[in-house]
This record gives structure tokens, C-alpha cells and sequence, in this order.
């Protein structure tokens, strides 16, 4: 496959978790919810998880935006139900590495469909779109982690 065809597969990838995104919705019995906000370009998030025992069961998104801060999202979700919350910090630390241009991180497997937005790491001005699903998570685990219990919720700035 040449590097034109993959590009565009991934392109579809991209737009297609854009117009479906999977997990979008509302978490009834979310354990933490944390909003971001990205006012460069006015995309936001509204992460809600379900966290027991230190693992995510279940999660759920809202938000609005460019495709890439959407589709991020949509297949961050799609890969963290029922990991623990150090897979999901870890998932976060690979996925921002790749961001950054790392090539090693651009072809781990374990990112999934995130490998799709490889080529935004070319465009520093999007790698916060991309990374906006990601900093509400890493902020809704250091909500769980610092609250052990209860719901939490916040309105964070990006």
C-alpha cells in the first residue's frame, strides 16, 4: 500500500469516528466528569467515566469541534472500557509521544485507530485538538486518585 493510500484511509478513519463517534453520549452513573475547553479554537470536551476499584467500566463524551479533536476522542474511548487507570495514563503518554512526532509511538499497535492521527504531530497547531480527549482523562484520573469516592466534577481551561 503506498503512503497516498494510506494517508487516505486514515483520512477516512479520521472523518468517520467524526460523523459517528463511538461512547458519544451521557454517563447517568459517571464517578467523574471533567470538561476542556480549547479557546484557541473553541473545541470542548465533556469526558464522564465510570471508575471502580481503579478501572474505567464505563465512559461517555460530549463535545464539539474539528474533526480531529472529536475523532481523538471518539477512539481514546473505544479503547479505554474496562482498562485500568495506569493503562490509561500510559495510553495517554504514548499517544502525546506520537503527537510530538515520536516514530516509534506512531507504530505501536497498541494505539489502535489513534494511529490515524499520526500526521497531525506536522502540525503543531493542532496537536492540542488532538490532545484535548486526553487531558480531560489525565485530569478526571487525578480527580479519582485525589477524591477516592464520591463524584467528581470539574471545569477545566485548556
Amino acid at each position: 500500500m503506498t503512503d497516498i493510500q494510506l494517508n487516505s484511509l486514515y483520512q477516512q478513519l479520521i472523518l468517520e469516528h467524526y460523523r459517528k463517534p463511538r461512547n458519544r453520549g451521557v454517563l447517568e452513573d459517571r464517578t467523574v466528569e471533567v470538561h476542556m475547553r480549547n479557546p484557541a479554537c473553541g473545541d470542548e470536551i465533556r469526558l464522564q467515566l465510570k471508575i471502580e476499584d481503579g478501572v474505567i467500566r464505563d465512559l461517555r463524551f460530549l463535545g464539539e469541534g474539528c474533526s480531529i479533536s472529536q475523532a481523538s476522542t471518539s477512539m481514546m474511548t473505544t479503547i479505554l472500557k474496562d482498562r485500568s487507570l495506569e493503562e490509561a495514563i500510559a495510553l495517554t503518554r504514548r499517544f502525546t509521544q506520537m503527537m510530538h512526532g515520536d516514530r516509534a509511538a506512531a507504530r505501536d499497535r497498541a494505539l489502535k485507530d489513534l494511529r490515524a492521527l499520526k500526521g497531525v504531530a506536522k502540525f503543531p497547531i493542532r496537536v492540542k485538538c488532538a490532545l484535548l480527549g486526553f487531558d480531560a482523562l489525565q485530569e478526571a484520573v487525578r480527580q479519582t486518585r485525589s477524591e477516592r469516592g464520591g463524584t467528581a466534577s470539574a471545569e477545566a481551561g485548556g
